[in-house]
């Protein structure tokens, strides 16, 4: 039987088995019939280390998708699906008011070249560790370790868990985040019943 094999921007353990755990749930959904094997590949996100935008999240969990599609064409590496995984924050203005939101997307490539992007929620920093990030420029991983007393939170429950009393933990968003970017390949009547239809027509 034959493995599906697929290929993770990252080798960090919340991202390793975040991908683990949304494929526990959705490997029924997907073609074939063999098991999934995740082979983690540590890649450049093109982004900064903690990105402070959306649209830098969305480039930062793509690039490393993409990257993963051009190691498998160099190498010829048999890898069917390709995920990019990126954290960091968002910010909306509401008047004199800055929201500044973390949050954990992920882009998902297939060896057609077809690909999605994922979100997970967003959970609000508290000002005085947006401050510390935004305005000072420290990167998410050590303010968050002073800001919570601890060391290496990030390769733990990561900020969300400090955040949320660890009801969510950085392994959690990221699986949400990729539950949701595998939707249109698991659930590809819905997304493409329309298109499908008329290309059919």
């Amino acid at each position: 039987m034959e493995k599906i094999l697929i290929a993770v921007g990252s080798a960090r353990k919340p991202k390793v088995e975040a991908v683990r755990d949304a494929l526990a749930v959705i490997r029924p959904f997907l073609d074939g019939n063999g098991d999934c094997e995740i082979v983690p590949v540590e890649v450049a996100s093109g982004v900064r280390h903690t990105p402070l935008s959306r649209e830098d999240l969305m480039a930062g969990a793509r690039r490393r998708a993409e990257t993963l599609v051009h190691i498998a064409r160099d190498s010829n590496a048999p890898w069917k699906y390709f995920v990019g995984l990126e954290g960091g924050l968002d910010m909306i203005h509401e008047g004199a008011k800055r929201w500044v939101f973390l949050e954990s997307w992920a882009y998902v490539a297939d060896d057609m070249g077809r690909g999605a992007f994922g979100r997970s929620g967003a959970v609000l920093l508290p000002e005085a560790l947006a401050k510390t990030v935004v305005d000072d420029g420290v990167e998410l991983s050590e303010a968050i370790d002073a800001f919570a007393g601890g060391h290496g939170i990030r390769d733990a429950q990561g900020a969300w868990g400090v955040l949320s009393r660890n009801l969510i933990t950085r392994q959690d968003a990221f699986r949400v985040a990729v539950i949701s970017a595998f939707a249109p390949v698991f659930n590809r009547g819905v997304f493409f019943a329309n298109s499908e239809r008329k290309a059919g027509a």
